[in-house]
């Protein structure tokens, strides 16, 4: 789908409305596809999408770096951990290197449920939905702060009797802490399995002088404000598991590889990835 430009006075064109969502608001999922280089975006996506390039020149190759991570996350867990089963919560809109495609691609037969909340990723689920002729993808249109419906919904797609790697990118930032996001993922993973795993990147407030001037150009514009967090914070959400070296980091320090993309400034989102003993 390309995306649209308002007509004016701010109104939506005949277009825009049959989407089923307003697309004069800027939404998360849209403005990090922006940033990613993607065209499933409208034009208060890209308006508020620069206002915070203007305050971190960098930040569109520390969101790439973030898409590495996952890659080589995913390649951590299937090939060094033995994890065929992936909860990927958050998932925005599909790009190069889904979970199911890096995991599939070491392993056929794993599975992975896909769960988001924009109405426009739920436009693009088929691209999700494709699988090995062994594995599965399924998606569920659902929240993370809802996590018991998450949690019931997707014990009828994964085996919960095994382990399961949870993965939580580039989400969590947009749970503010009156919502207890601490609280929610420590129901995700009380639920799964002795082995199962958590991976977590969460955009940093202490690294990077500009991002509290990036954060508050940001919730100026979209739906849903963020809440960027110190290292400390973030840790947190690891208590009682187990960090896989080199530990919580940044995400384009974790496990390196030749081809990554590396943020000039030196400088991108927390990252890490623990496992639940």
């Amino acid at each position: 789908m390309m995306a649209a430009e308002p007509n004016v006075a701010g109104e939506r064109s005949p277009g825009e409305a049959s989407l089923g969502f307003d697309t004069t608001v800027a939404h998360p999922a849209r403005v990090y596809d922006y940033w990613l280089g993607g065209k499933d975006n409208f034009a208060a996506d890209r308006e508020a999408a620069e206002r915070v390039l203007a305050a971190t020149p960098g930040l569109r190759t520390r969101v790439r770096a973030n898409r590495a991570f996952l890659a080589r996350v995913v390649r951590f867990l299937v090939g060094s951990a033995g994890i065929t089963q992936f909860l990927d919560i958050g998932t925005g809109i599909p790009s190069p290197n889904n979970t199911h495609q890096v995991a599939q691609a070491v392993v056929p037969a794993a599975r992975v449920v896909y769960v988001d909340n924009d109405p426009i990723v739920l436009t693009h689920a088929r691209a999700l939905l494709t699988s090995s002729a062994e594995g599965a993808t399924n998606y569920l249109d659902a929240d993370l702060r809802n996590p018991e419906r998450i949690l019931e919904e997707a014990a009828q797609r994964l085996d919960f009797d095994r382990p399961i790697g949870v993965i939580l990118l580039g989400v969590l930032h947009l749970v503010q802490d009156s919502e207890d996001p601490w609280a929610i993922v420590g129901r995700l993973m009380a639920a799964v399995p002795s082995g199962s795993y958590l991976a977590i990147s969460h955009p940093a407030l202490e690294i990077n002088p500009g991002q509290q001037e990036a954060q508050k150009r940001y919730n100026e514009r979209v739906s849903t404000p963020q809440t960027l967090r110190t290292q400390s914070d973030v840790a947190r959400f690891f208590t009682g598991l187990e960090l896989v070296e080199p530990g919580l980091v940044q995400v384009h320090q974790w496990r390196p590889e030749a081809g990554d993309p590396v943020p000039d400034d030196g400088t991108s989102a927390h990252g890490g990835l623990a496992r639940k003993p």
